[in-house]
């Protein structure tokens, strides 16, 4: 109920006169059954615009900080994130990584849509980044097909460090075709396979949203090298 509230109801008509979300590729987000969406991560707002536009639910697992914040924005985000169905995960333990696998595989199991972003963290620059093997994993295991899925322009509209989103243009995000991996079935565990079939993810994702790619982990650049020994 809080969902089709805060979808219909409270924000979802607010951001649609705003930021006139433009989508292309809807017709290939299945009417039921499993399927997993696979996006390049580029602002904080990907995983309100994204649920947003699309037919049917979608659930994202996130750091379970965005449930914790204080004040009347911590309220907000809180509420916004449990109504969208958006699940809290601690990602400061070592086992974080297979908890939010294990978390979407019972999604993917329910019937539902699970949302991921292959590169792991949110873009530094706008480029797009290497993708982890998680997916792969996720797509083996489940059978389910993956749709990628191109964030054209969400850093412009709310680029890192800015705290609220502003309606410089429309939001415009791509939808291709579903990717089946059935000819890798009984791969899983085989770092080869699930190299190329996060490879393949993230060269389709590239060619919906026209980003450069960089083939390197994001998250290399966003934690400070080791101090140099004395």
């Amino acid at each position: 109920m809080l969902y089709w509230l805060l979808k219909h109801v409270v924000l979802g008509p607010l951001l649609r006169a705003l930021f006139r979300p433009e989508v292309e590729g809807l017709g290939h987000v299945p009417a039921t059954g499993p399927a997993i969406l696979a996006a390049n991560h580029l602002s904080f707002v990907d995983s309100i615009f994204l649920p947003l536009v699309l037919p049917r639910r979608i659930t994202f697992v996130a750091k379970a900080e965005y449930f914790t914040g204080k004040g009347i924005k911590g309220r907000l985000m809180k509420m916004f994130f449990a109504g969208t169905g958006t699940i809290p995960l601690d990602r400061s333990g070592g086992a974080a990584a297979q908890a939010a696998l294990d978390t979407q595989l019972g999604i993917l199991a329910g019937g539902g849509l699970a949302g991921i972003y292959p590169e792991g963290t949110r873009s530094p620059d706008g480029r797009l980044y290497r993708g982890k093997t998680g997916v792969a994993r996720l797509a083996l295991t489940s059978g389910a097909p993956v749709l990628p899925v191109g964030m054209l322009n969400l850093d412009r509209i709310q680029p890192p460090g800015q705290r609220l989103p502003r309606p410089r243009e429309r939001v415009r995000i791509r939808i291709g075709a579903p990717l089946r991996f059935d000819r890798h079935a009984g791969g899983l565990g085989d770092r080869l396979v699930e190299r190329a079939i996060t490879d393949e993810i993230m060269y389709e994702i590239r060619e919906l949203c026209g980003r450069e790619y960089v083939d390197v982990y994001a998250q290399s650049l966003k934690t400070p090298a080791p101090a140099p020994a004395p």
